[in-house]
């Protein structure tokens, strides 16, 4: 008998934790907990058919859980994860509280399922939505011709910044629809203004009609936060930790699906068509890659789906054992909530 609790069970990331389990076919779990805060507490909400009340946050909540997913804020992951370890259960926790932490695994189960049973604290924890959304093709792409470098350039939609960010894109694009905005200078933030919206965005620019090449906070030599992570979490989970890597992060006025132009350097020689094959062979990757028929794979293609989708897979003209390719990941699926379940799935069939 196992006890699965959803800790943040009616945020955004919670919802789609409850819709990805509505749509296995099984699951392990005996019971169901959905935890929250105070103010969502006594709300009734339905997994697999049927009605679960939402209880507060406590210690007491934890009591008798073998699996505690956290989609809360780091604060609250870095208070009350340790909590529920003490209770009895494992942690799995979204944010960004423990990720660098050397003591907790940082963990894709695609790249490296083994090293969620080396937990000295007791907790789990999942990549950023990011790197998350490439780590797939590359943890592949490692096994098959050893990774040396790694340039990425993401595109990263508005809902990476929560709710928030979906309603500030919103509103932006309802203030310039329909008003032939865009062909001077000034015409898209004159639209936003006059529309009443207020001039403090969580994107720092305007975002609709527009690109923002900037995501995160600032940190020191002018990167953000989005940008470290990228390099940083994609050396702890591939277990390379002298790995080359540079990042810049974009937000595009999308709502939800992150996309990433990878360029991807190796130790020896590497080609397209056994790329594909690797690519092909992964039960967690899409290759939708046809140059002639200009298909290839777009976050509207992408939106709601679990799996990677990968595409415009090149050898690079003027860098040797190099692959250019284009991945696209649904931020809030495989982003988040499905790789923090399939993370609860791992542990429970140990």
């Amino acid at each position: 008998m196992t006890t699965l609790a959803i800790v943040g069970a009616t945020g955004a990331v919670g919802s789609v934790m409850i819709d990805i389990i509505d749509k296995r076919e099984s699951v392990p779990w005996s019971e169901i907990r959905l935890i929250a805060s105070p103010r969502s507490a006594g709300k009734r909400l339905t997994v697999r058919g049927r009605e679960i009340e939402v209880v507060a946050l406590s210690p007491a909540a934890f009591d008798g859980v073998d699996i505690a997913m956290f989609d809360v804020p780091d604060a609250v992951s870095a208070e009350w994860a340790p909590v529920a370890v003490s209770r009895g259960a494992i942690a799995v926790d979204n944010s960004g509280a423990f990720r660098m932490d050397p003591e907790v695994p940082l963990v894709v189960p695609e790249v490296n399922a083994e090293q969620a049973h080396e937990r000295p604290k007791g907790i789990v924890s999942n990549p950023n939505c990011t790197t998350l959304s490439m780590m797939a093709a590359l943890g592949a792409l490692h096994r098959a011709f050893g990774l040396r470098e790694l340039v990425v350039a993401s595109y990263q939609a508005a809902s990476g910044a929560g709710q928030e960010g979906i309603d500030r894109l919103q509103d932006e694009i309802a203030a310039v629809a329909g008003k032939g905005v865009g062909h001077r200078r000034g015409d898209v933030a004159e639209a936003i203004a006059s529309a009443g919206l207020s001039a403090e965005s969580p994107f720092n620019a305007p975002l609709a009609l527009n690109v923002v090449p900037f995501a995160g906070s600032l940190k020191d030599g002018g990167w953000t936060s989005e940008e470290l992570k990228v390099r940083n979490e994609s050396r702890k989970i591939l277990g390379l930790p002298e790995l080359k890597v540079s990042a810049t992060c974009v937000r595009v006025p999308v709502v939800t699906t992150h996309s990433i132009a990878v360029h991807a350097t190796f130790d020896g020689p590497v080609d397209v068509a056994t790329a594909h094959q690797v690519f092909a062979s992964q039960p967690s990757i899409v290759l939708v890659d046809e140059p002639e028929a200009k298909r290839f794979p777009t976050p509207a293609d992408v939106v709601g789906e679990d799996p990677t989708y990968v595409g415009r897979v090149r050898q690079a003209l003027d860098f040797p054992n190099t692959l250019d390719f284009f991945v696209c990941g649904d931020n809030l699926r495989k982003g988040a909530a499905l790789n923090t379940y399939e993370i609860a799935e791992e542990l429970v069939r140990r």
